[in-house]
Parts: structure tokens; C-alpha cells; sequence
């Protein structure tokens, strides 16, 4: 069966978003800095059509997280929205008319929707929880693993379900002082199994341990 991982990136105090989060600015206020350890590195822009970038040891980092068969995600990643989509002032999402993932993307809502084709990605709405979007997301994947791509409720959902293989947490040296927590309440115990660093940023890996 295909793993479940997460990759996420928190600040040193964490926080996974900024405060304030809006359509204008949907990682919150100081949230985009989160990201500048990724968004500058080579492999990352050549998998988003982009040209340049700097080459490093967060390179390799970069390309494990591009390696999903399937994603999944919640409405509030997807959008930034609630309620009915026709209400939505972002309902096609926020990455346009070529979205990066060019796999499956399965959301999470409590609000029905036809499946949404933009460019090489289908979109999947799922209405019946997290296992569901799970299995659906396992199917499409054909035995490659499956990624969470957010946001944090989600994420807490699937560990605290112990659903979740491996958790890979990404550091960075900002204090955002407030905004969304990865991390809310008790939750299964996690291992670490593997440790990488560079100027930019910690790499973090745990694989929860699971009842025998």
C-alpha cells in the first residue's frame, strides 16, 4: 500500500502561517518567508516552469517532495474559502490555469462539486472524510506514495487518526511570534529518522510509532 507523508515548513516559534490570512495574502502576514528557502532553489523552479535558482544541499529535500503519486488537501488550501462554492470568490484555487502538481488533488469539503481540470491536474472534491479522500487518493496514486499538502487542521486530522507514515517537518530560522500552529493538542508519539541541515533551513523526519 502507498504511504501517506506530509511535507510542511514551520518557523522556529511554530507557526506554518502568519497571522491574518486573506485572499490577498493567504499565508498570513511574514507567512511567504516561510517559503524563501524553497521558492529560490533551482529544482523547485524547474518543476514550476521556471528558469534559475540556486543550487544546494536543500535541492535534494526539494525534489523527494515533488515525487507524489496523488495529494491531498482541505478547502481552506485549496481556496482559502468556506460555505457553498458558488460563493467563493476563489473557487478555482490559487494556482491558476496550470497548477503544479499534474497529479490528482483530492479536497477535503463539506460542500458538494464536480471534479475541476485545470491544465495536467484534476481536482476530486470529497465530501465523506478523510479516509475516504485517503483511499480514493491511494487508488489514484497506483502505488506511488500519497502527499498531504495541507493545511494544518488537515494534517492534525490524518495524524491524530494514525493514518500518517512520515512526517517531514522543514525549520526555518524566523520567529513569526503568532498565526497557525502545525502542532494543536496531544497526538501520537513520532520517531525521528533523519536529520539534514543547511544555511536555510532543518529537515526534520519522523515516522509515527504505531501500536504492534
Amino acid at each position: 500500500m502507498s504511504e501517506l507523508t506530509v511535507d510542511i515548513t514551520a518557523s522556529l516559534d511554530g507557526y506554518v502561517a502568519g497571522p491574518s490570512p486573506s485572499l490577498e495574502d493567504p499565508l498570513g502576514v511574514g507567512g511567504e518567508r516561510l517559503h524563501e528557502w524553497l521558492f529560490g532553489l533551482a529544482s523547485f523552479r524547474k518543476q514550476h516552469g521556471m528558469e534559475g535558482g540556486v543550487v544546494s544541499d536543500d535541492d535534494a529535500v526539494s525534489k523527494e517532495m515533488a515525487g507524489a503519486g496523488a495529494t491531498i488537501m482541505g478547502r481552506k488550501m485549496f481556496s482559502g474559502g468556506a460555505g457553498p462554492w458558488e460563493s467563493d470568490p476563489n473557487a478555482n484555487g490559487w494556482w491558476g490555469d496550470e497548477p503544479p502538481f499534474h497529479t490528482p488533488v483530492f479536497v477535503l469539503t463539506h460542500h458538494e462539486r464536480d471534479d475541476l481540470v485545470l491544465g495536467e491536474t484534476r481536482f476530486v472534491f470529497v465530501t465523506d472524510g478523510i479516509e475516504s479522500a485517503l483511499a480514493h487518493a491511494r487508488t489514484a496514486a497506483g502505488g506511488e506514495r500519497v502527499a498531504i499538502g495541507g493545511g494544518a487542521d488537515v494534517i492534525q486530522q490524518y495524524l491524530k487518526a494514525g493514518l500518517i507514515d512520515e512526517l517531514r517537518l522543514h525549520v526555518v530560522p524566523l520567529l513569526l511570534g503568532g498565526g497557525t500552529r502545525l502542532f494543536d493538542g496531544p497526538g501520537p508519539e513520532l520517531r525521528v529518522t533523519r536529520v539534514l541541515s543547511s544555511d536555510a533551513a532543518t529537515h526534520l523526519t519522523y515516522r509515527p510509532v504505531k501500536e504492534a
